[in-house]
């Protein structure tokens, strides 16, 4: 149970009383089933748009160079994740958990996309566009696999196996290390360029907790469009030192980073492109390729466990029913395998940094989510459009990862009140499972950075990819951890169940139990009679 303290005007017995356990987190303007008025949900959905482009251009520019692509490949990427990231958000939120995610790229499938990219069976093509479209379609068929494992995890209800038997204590470590794991994208990269990441950070920290504090305003607009305010103010303060000439004597690392137009997007990016499925020819499947983003979409699947955690608490939900949680890992699947079929060059997961989003703005709406992944759809199609945003200095958007990761940390930390705390099973398990998430994946981290390779080092390359892939997640590490130490520790002692939170969440497993499990996951249209399961 949370912490306690004392609530004003109560008698001095009162005074004293923990604070009480909440189901669902007071304080939401709009949960997940209502919506803000019209204006304010499309300026609300255009934020979330902004917040996840960071990670659609991040991603494209890591691999399409290492693949012989250029920056028109490079844009047409970023176009074609963002297509998909619109379609699978909209699937997801109607279809899948019905939450208010957001559907991007997922930065797990980094590693096996890297090992494919970089494979020596492509340096037999001098023209750096057939190696790319060799490279894609090679990709192509090794998510479109993945894809598969995915949907029978979700969709023949494995995992709701394991919600069935995921406590309170165990979506700790999950819910935490999904937010804190992807610490490297936050401060080191914003201190690519402190002088402009700085002025960010500082600006959106003001304008978001200390402005509306000071105004008093029960509805202020600076915390509810503080990610607004603060792109436009930084970027065009970014814009003016580029255009006086600050950086024109800088290293090239220092210019690719602060200057707002060495991006190369907006030249590349066609005014108009629809994309489609094997627009690069027709995949390619390699079975030790499929294994190992087999791994990566494992990883994903756990991550986005935990954003979905993160996400419905965010919303003033309640505890998804395990077949909700399986139910939208199967469409998680179907996702993977648009990603395949158009070509993104990753995997997709829920996004941590709009489930953070959520907390920053009090509103958890679906329909702004919603209406953000028409943002998606229009400015993947309108490439210019799109990519005038898509050249954002990434420090800035790094400097909102810093507030958005943590408002996710801090969601998995609030689970701590369905918690025995004086238990000292429950000490050893928190502890243990965290340290070693951390410690665990600093290690192979560190190892691969050291080495050139991970500390597995066998003549199966697939083989090295699928270890180091599932041991750099701290979010993954840490819950296998937890997850088995849960399971099995002390199961035999009778108070083990409370410790560990189990009774909080148990008439949340099934739909019948609470009505409000109804109201926030139960599929439109009257679907549910269709699929009662699902």
């Amino acid at each position: 149970m949370a912490g306690s303290g004392g609530g004003g005007g109560g008698s001095k017995a009162d005074e004293f009383q923990p604070f009480p356990v909440k189901d669902q987190l007071p304080g939401i303007d709009f949960c997940v089933s209502s919506s803000p008025p019209w204006p304010e949900a499309i300026i609300l959905g255009f934020q979330h748009y902004l917040v996840m482009l960071g990670t659609t251009v991040i991603i494209p520019s890591m691999l399409v160079p290492l693949m012989g692509g250029g920056d028109v490949e490079k844009a047409e990427v970023i176009n074609n994740l963002l297509f998909v990231s619109g379609i699978n958000t909209l699937s997801q939120t109607l279809f899948g958990t019905r939450l208010p995610v957001v559907m991007r790229g997922s930065y797990s499938f980094i590693i096996p996309a890297v090992s494919i990219a970089t494979s020596n069976r492509f340096k037999q093509y001098t023209d750096p566009h057939q190696r790319f479209k060799e490279s894609m379609r090679t990709l192509q068929g090794a998510i479109i696999m993945a894809s598969l494992f995915n949907m029978i995890i979700g969709f023949f209800g494995f995992w709701r196996i394991f919600g069935r038997f995921l406590n309170p204590l165990a979506a700790v470590p999950l819910v935490t290390l999904t937010g804190l794991g992807l610490y490297a994208l936050g401060f080191p990269r914003l201190a690519k360029c402190i002088e402009v990441g700085l002025p960010a950070l500082i600006i959106l920290v003001v304008l978001s907790q200390y402005i509306p504090h000071m105004l008093q305003s029960k509805r202020g607009i600076f915390d509810r469009l503080a990610v607004l305010f603060t792109v436009a103010i930084v970027w065009g303060y970014a814009e003016v030192l580029t255009l006086a000439g600050a950086y024109d004597d800088k290293p090239s690392n220092t210019q690719i980073s602060c200057r707002t137009d060495r991006a190369g997007l907006l030249k590349a990016a066609p005014w108009i492109r629809v994309p489609y499925p094997f627009q690069y020819g027709s995949p390619r499947f390699n079975a030790g390729d499929a294994f190992a983003m087999m791994a990566a979409s494992f990883v994903a699947i756990v991550e986005s466990t935990g954003t979905f955690l993160a996400a419905s608490r965010y919303g003033s939900a309640t505890p998804k029913p395990p077949s909700v949680l399986s139910r939208g890992i199967g469409w998680q699947g179907i996702g993977l395998l648009l990603d395949g079929a158009l070509g993104t060059g990753s995997g997709c997961t829920a996004s941590v940094e709009n489930a953070g989003l959520l907390g920053l703005t009090r509103n958890g709406s679906r329909k702004v989510v919603q209406i953000s992944a028409g943002f998606m759809l229009f400015f993947s199609i309108l490439g210019k459009f799109g990519a005038v945003l898509a050249s954002i200095p990434l420090p800035i958007v790094a400097a909102l990862y810093c507030v958005l990761f943590a408002y996710v940390a801090a969601a998995g930390l609030s689970f701590l009140q369905f918690c025995n705390l004086n238990s000292f099973r429950s000490k050893f398990i928190l502890g243990f499972s965290l340290f070693m998430g951390l410690s665990v994946a600093q290690y192979f981290n560190q190892y691969q950075l050291n080495s050139g390779h991970g500390p597995v080092n066998t003549k199966s390359t697939s083989f090295n990819n699928i270890i180091q892939v599932i041991f750099t997640s701290p979010a993954t590490v840490a819950t296998i951890v937890a997850y088995f130490l849960d399971c099995t520790h002390s199961l035999g002692h009778s108070a083990t169940r409370r410790d560990s939170g189990r009774h909080w969440w148990a008439k949340f497993r099934y739909f019948e139990r609470d009505t409000r499990s109804e109201e926030f996951y139960s599929l439109p249209w009257n679907l549910n009679r269709f699929f009662p399961s699902f």
